[in-house]
């Protein structure tokens, strides 16, 4: 029989082996299905519920915010069909809105769905007809609410590989890198008088999308006749439904700040909107000055 003589480097090199093995089996192991969960929360989330009530509740409609970027998801490898940002952006929209002052901003009618919602008004209209209560009929329904103000716009850019790179090193068969890579979504939001029909105000947001990738290996010979090559890695990924929901919810924030502003509505206590209307602004010109200073 043939034996193997290890020496004390390539036996330590060998026990630490096996332990990250055993940590790399337990950290990629496949999960298993969380169970559902009720909303999410975003960075922007709580200063949007958190924001005073106004006067009254502001009656808008929104019939479509839609993705105007015609972005599909990058591959290097294939061709890919499915689209870089969420379709669903009107519902995130007016999810925003109802959030707004925990659904005291905003009383949004529907619109997205309106050919169904007169289809079912119809249903009724016949229903009565058909039906009388002790030989009169049932009285008509009531007209339709109508808003004063339409909200529009949608996502109007994403921006890919904006920033990119990455960094690595390797050392006796040991080492590792690591790489990043930064997209960019904007959502334009716009406030629309319906009697008139002058915009009343408009507002850009963009927020950042961040995908890291860490790797690292080992790569041995523990003995002149054996081997040992490991290899283990982890990738994260910036949702890019959470980042358009966020600048959603951010542009929904600032359009409320900056009709204050402009007094195209008010807070019902202004005292306690005052210092929150201050910040915005002290942020947003912090902000234009980065991006004057970075070109």
């Amino acid at each position: 029989m043939r034996r193997y003589h290890y020496s004390g480097s390539a036996f330590f090199l060998i026990i630490a082996s096996s332990f990250l093995l055993q940590a790399c089996s337990t950290l990629f192991q496949p999960l298993t299905s969380g169970k559902a969960e009720v909303g999410y929360e975003s960075q922007v989330f709580q200063q949007l519920a958190s924001l005073p009530p106004p006067t009254e509740p502001i009656v808008v409609v929104v019939y479509k915010f839609r993705d105007h970027t015609g972005q599909y998801k990058s591959s290097d490898a294939v061709l890919q069909y499915s689209t870089a940002v969420t379709q669903g952006a009107t519902s995130l929209l007016i999810k925003a809105l109802m959030d707004a002052g925990n659904g005291k901003w905003f009383t949004v009618l529907e619109r997205e769905g309106l050919s169904n919602l007169l289809n079912e008004r119809k249903i009724i209209r016949q229903t009565r007809k058909q039906y009388v209560n002790g030989g009169e009929q049932l009285p008509p329904l009531p007209p339709l609410l109508y808003a004063p103000i339409l909200l529009d716009g949608g996502i109007v850019a994403y921006e890919s590989n904006l920033l990119s790179g990455g960094m690595g090193a390797r050392y006796f068969g040991a080492g590792g890198f690591t790489e990043f890579r930064r997209d960019t979504v904007t959502v334009d939001l716009r406030a629309v008088s319906v009697k008139r029909g002058t915009i009343l105000n408009t507002l850009q947001t963009r927020k950042t999308i961040l995908s890291a990738k860490l790797e690292g290996g080992l790569f041995r010979f523990v003995d002149p006749l054996r081997l040992l090559e490991i290899e283990a890695g982890i990738a994260s990924n910036e949702a890019p439904q959470m980042a358009v929901r966020e600048a959603i919810e951010l542009a929904v924030y600032g359009l409320i700040l900056e009709g204050i502003k402009d007094q195209i509505w008010t807070f019902k206590d202004p005292e306690a909107g005052a210092p929150i209307l201050a910040s915005y602004l002290d942020e947003k010109h912090e902000q234009i000055d980065s991006d004057l200073d970075n070109g």
